[in-house]
C-alpha cells in the first residue's frame, strides 16, 4: 500500500507538469536521456553473439524486473487501455524483429541511421493526425534537417564501406529492414504516447508495457536459439540481457514520459540525437571511423534539434 500511494502521488505530480514551462524543460531532458540510453541500448543489441538472442534476453530481463510492480504495486489495466497495450505489444514485436534482422545483416552505422532518420518525420505526421499537434515552420525545417542529416550519415557510411565481403542482396535487404524499423518506430511511438496519456498514472502504463514485453520476442529468440548448431553460453547472454534491460527502462521509459508531458513530435525528434551518441559508440566499440564529413553531419543533426526546440 505504501508503494502504491507513493507511485500514485508521483504520477499525479508528473501529470500536473503537462502544459507548463517546467514540463517542457523536463520533457526536453527526458528526450535527451532517452537518446543517450537508446544509443547504448542499440550497441548492446548489436554486439554479442546474435542480435535476436540479445533482444530476447533483454526483454525477458526487463519483464521480470517489471513483474512485481505490474502485479503487486499498480492496478490492472483499465478495459479501455487493454487494446492500446495489445497494439503496442505487437508493434514492438514487429520493430524488434526488423531491427534484429537489420543488425544481423548490415553494419551498425548503416542500418541504425536509416531507421532513426525515418522515425521522426513519420512520427510528426502521425502526431498531426492522432493528437492534432502543430509545428511551427522553423520546427518542420529543423525536423527535415535532422532526419535528412541522419539518413545522409547512412549514405556516407554505405559509400565508404568496403562492400567486397557483402552481396548486393544482403545490402538491399538490410536497408529495407532498417526502413521498416523506422516506420515501426513511428507507429509504436504514437501508440505508446496515446496509451500513456489514457492512464491517470503514467507509471501504470510503463509497468504493464515492460512486463508484457517478455511474452513476445523472447519466443522468437528461443526458437532461433534451439535451431543453432553452436549455441552460445547462457550466462553471458543473461548478463547482457540484464544490462540492456536497465538501459531500456531509461530509453523507452523516458521517451514515453516525455510524450506524456510534452509534444510527441518534439520528443521523438530529440530522441534521434541518439545518432550522435551512437557515432561515438561505433568509434569506441566497433572501430568505425569519424571524419570531417561525419562531424559536419553531426553538426547538422544538432542544428536541426535546436530548431525543433527553439520556437
Amino acid at each position: 500500500m505504501l508503494w502504491a500511494g507513493k507511485t500514485k502521488l508521483m504520477g499525479e505530480t508528473f501529470v500536473a507538469m503537462a502544459g507548463t514551462k517546467e514540463g517542457e524543460v523536463l520533457a526536453f531532458f527526458l528526450a535527451l536521456m532517452s537518446a543517450l540510453a537508446h544509443a547504448i541500448f542499440a550497441a548492446v543489441n548489436k554486439g554479442g553473439v546474435d542480435p535476436y538472442l540479445n533482444r530476447g534476453a533483454i526483454n525477458v530481463a526487463y519483464s521480470l524486473m517489471a513483474a512485481p510492480f505490474a502485479l503487486f504495486v499498480f492496478p490492472l489495466p483499465e478495459g479501455f487501455l487493454i487494446p492500446v497495450l495489445a497494439l503496442s505489444f505487437f508493434l514492438h514485436i514487429g520493430y524488434e524483429w526488423l531491427q534484429a534482422g537489420a543488425f544481423s545483416r548490415g553494419a551498425f552505422t548503416l542500418v541504425y541511421p536509416i531507421a532513426r532518420g525515418i522515425g521522426p518525420l513519420v512520427t510528426a505526421l502521425f502526431a498531426l493526425i492522432v493528437f492534432s499537434e502543430s509545428l511551427a515552420a522553423t520546427q518542420w525545417f529543423g525536423l527535415i534537417l535532422l532526419s535528412g542529416a541522419i539518413i545522409s550519415l547512412a549514405g556516407v557510411n554505405m559509400i565508404e564501406k568496403d562492400l567486397a565481403s557483402e552481396t548486393r542482396h544482403n545490402l538491399s535487404v538490410s536497408i529495407m529492414l532498417a526502413i521498416g524499423a523506422g516506420v515501426f518506430v513511428a507507429l509504436y511511438t504514437t501508440a505508446d504516447a496515446y496509451g500513456i496519456r489514457l492512464t491517470a498514472n503514467p507509471f501504470t502504463f510503463l509497468a504493464w508495457f515492460f512486463f508484457l514485453g517478455g511474452f513476445g520476442f523472447p519466443f522468437i529468440a528461443a526458437h532461433r536459439y534451439l535451431k543453432m548448431a553452436d549455441r552460445p553460453a547462457l550466462p553471458p547472454l543473461a548478463v547482457r540481457g540484464i544490462f540492456g534491460a536497465l538501459i531500456a527502462f531509461f530509453s523507452f521509459g523516458s521517451l514515453m514520459l516525455a510524450t506524456r508531458i510534452g509534444k510527441v513530435s518534439e520528443a521523438a525528434a530529440l530522441r534521434e540525437t541518439s545518432i550522435i551518441f551512437a557515432t561515438g559508440i561505433g568509434v569506441l566499440f566497433f572501430h568505425e571511423r569519424v571524419d570531417l564529413k561525419r562531424l559536419a553531419i553531426i553538426g547538422l543533426i544538432a542544428a536541426g534539434a535546436i530548431l525543433i526546440e527553439v520556437h
